[in-house]
């Protein structure tokens, strides 16, 4: 089972993602290879790095000889990490990181997912042994909840047969604690959520393109199915809850 995937620069289609298992390594840089990321720009040396899975998080070596790579947390309001020259296997503990590369006075970059990222609750209450896996793991704070509640809201407010919320409906509901918020952002999201609850197949028995309605009734179903979403996570959407919640 993968545990990284590599999202490369102007990927729009989920056949144009790159998953690797814990312990495959993908090497990019400007020469291709076999199976590797390929970046094409003169300001990129011909091996510039590679990224190594393991487990709910990954290893990045740069093996540039003078340029510092800085990994960005996109959720993480300027968090971010640095890379330099020659380093090997640094980890990099985000859930979803931008990887970003100077080149001949261009700032590149492409993203990375670990959505394989697992939480547990602090109390065991006496217990030992080994702690239940669990179905489904998501983060309350990370925008990608956020775009999941305004998804449900309608049927979380009671109508249980309502019309999902078109895309441009779902900006205009995020707006007030996500000012920076577009198109294109949601559609991330949403594609993100789909890896993230397991309900995209596999890249060999994937369908490709599936449109974007059918993503959002797949993750309301099971949002709503198993309790992922409640009526008291609509609080995400308040504006007074913005600095909190959505970040």
């Amino acid at each position: 089972m993968y545990s990284v995937i590599v999202v490369p620069p102007a990927c729009s289609r989920p056949d144009g993602q790159i998953r690797i298992a814990t312990g495959e390594r993908l090497a990019f840089g400007r020469a291709g290879t076999d199976g590797g990321l390929t970046i094409a720009h003169e300001g990129v040396p011909r091996v510039a790095g590679d990224i190594t899975a393991h487990r709910n998080f990954w290893l990045l070596s740069n093996l540039s000889e003078d340029q510092t790579y800085v990994v960005e947390n996109p959720e993480g309001a300027g968090e971010h990490i640095k890379v330099g020259p020659g380093r090997l296997d640094a980890p990099v503990p985000f859930e979803f990181a931008r990887v970003v590369l100077p080149a001949a006075g261009e700032l590149l970059s492409f993203d990375v997912w670990a959505p394989r990222h697992t939480f547990r609750s602090v109390e065991r209450h006496g217990l030992s042994g080994t702690l239940t896996s669990p179905a489904f793991t998501l983060d309350r704070t990370k925008r990608y909840f956020a775009v999941l509640t305004a998804l449900c809201e309608p049927r979380l407010r009671g109508e249980p047969h309502a019309t999902l919320p078109a895309v441009e409906q779902l900006v205009e509901r995020l707006r007030p604690v996500w000012p920076a918020v577009s198109r294109s952002a949601v559609y991330w999201n949403i594609d993100y959520l789909t890896v993230k609850l397991r309900l995209r197949p596999g890249p060999d028995t994937a369908e490709p393109g599936q449109r974007v309605n059918g993503k959002k009734e797949s993750l309301v179903s099971l949002a709503l199915r198993f309790d992922l979403v409640r009526e008291d996570d609509l609080i995400v959407l308040a504006p007074a809850a913005s600095s909190e919640a959505v970040r």
